[in-house]
């Protein structure tokens, strides 16, 4: 009988270790692909990573499933996704925030650069200036002239400290010279509200969060901090064409994974998320939202992180933000 024993248990060993190994030379995918999302669903940067997780299905032929893993301004995520293992079957999103801004508000950081494999830009999602009604500007000329005449009079809400709606606002404030005050929120939607009834009278924030407001006539838009205008704001102009060039404050999502994984699998992740950005079904939401399709090699996203970086860090740096 102890015999029997030892040759079943060791039998039932010999079939787990020889299942591990199949598992590990088995094509890429052989299961389910789970999708770190950095922030809480129902934002925009939820609504962006369903979109792509979609289109990924269909070109990977597994399902792609979001987890959300949201706080510290999207740090929380990131570290969890450098944490995965690297075996393909966890990517995720990273972002402005705890990308390119978080380094300069931390004393230490709890990911590294090592610890990710960049993959690619998902999108650029365009901002918007936007006031409430009440204050009697139309232009950014003016609400410059106005901020001056009533220095520390100007309130503008933000999602958070040291999050890009803030640091979007604190770029702004810099290239005017202007004395506004900052109020932050927990979360861009409550900012919103206290937009429309008044309690702050400025924002910068997605073209996509503010748009209803704007197509409603409650809060006023006078400049897209982007090189191009917005196609959902047209009339609306650029912070060039307003005479501030070095005002750019576009948002960003990118996809990357834990450092480690094979080549061959990042390189089938990385063209089929080209591919998917390149449908129609999938560009068109995105749009929708105010976003700018622009994927990268991953060379180029590293680089273009680096240049985020060198904007983002002077801006941490002269408004005093930390984050704790």
């Amino acid at each position: 009988m102890q015999r029997r024993t030892f040759l079943g248990t060791t039998a039932a060993s010999l079939l787990a270790t020889a299942a591990a190994a199949d598992a590990q030379t088995a094509p890429w995918p052989g299961k389910p692909i789970t999708f770190l999302v950095p922030f809480a669903a129902g934002g925009p940067s939820d609504a962006l990573a369903r979109v792509l997780a979609r289109g990924l299905t269909a070109e990977l032929g597994q399902q792609v499933v979001i987890e959300n893993k949201g706080g510290m301004g999207g740090l929380v995520g990131v570290t969890a996704l450098a944490k995965a293992p690297a075996d393909g079957y966890t990517i995720g999103m990273n972002a402005t925030g705890p990308t390119a801004i978080a380094p300069f508000m931390l004393a230490t950081m709890p990911v590294e650069d090592k610890d990710l494999a960049l993959l690619t830009p998902i999108a650029l999602v365009q901002m918007v200036i936007g006031v409430s009604p009440r204050l009697p500007v139309n232009t950014v000329a003016e609400l410059i002239a106005y901020a001056k005449a009533n220095p520390g009079k100007v309130n503008y809400g933000s999602s958070g400290p040291g999050g890009i709606s803030h640091l979007a606002a604190e770029l702004f404030r810099s290239a005017a010279g202007i004395d506004i005050v900052h109020v932050p929120y927990r979360g861009a939607a409550p900012a919103v509200q206290d937009l429309l009834a008044g309690q702050v009278q400025m924002a910068v924030l997605d073209v996509g969060v503010l748009l209803p407001h704007i197509k409603a006539g409650n809060v006023r838009p006078l400049a897209v901090p982007s090189r191009t205008r917005s196609g959902l704001l047209p009339d609306v102009p650029t912070t060039a064409e307003a005479g501030l060039p070095t005002v750019l404050s576009d948002n960003w999502y990118g996809l990357a994974a834990p450092a480690g994984v094979p080549a061959p699998v990042l390189d089938r992740i990385h063209a089929a998320t080209v591919k998917a950005l390149g449908q129609k079904d999938i560009a068109d939401p995105m749009i929708a939202q105010g976003a700018l399709i622009r994927p990268m090699t991953p060379a180029e996203f590293a680089d273009f992180i680096r240049q985020e970086r060198a904007k983002w860090g002077p801006v941490v740096k002269a408004s005093g933000a930390k984050m704790e």
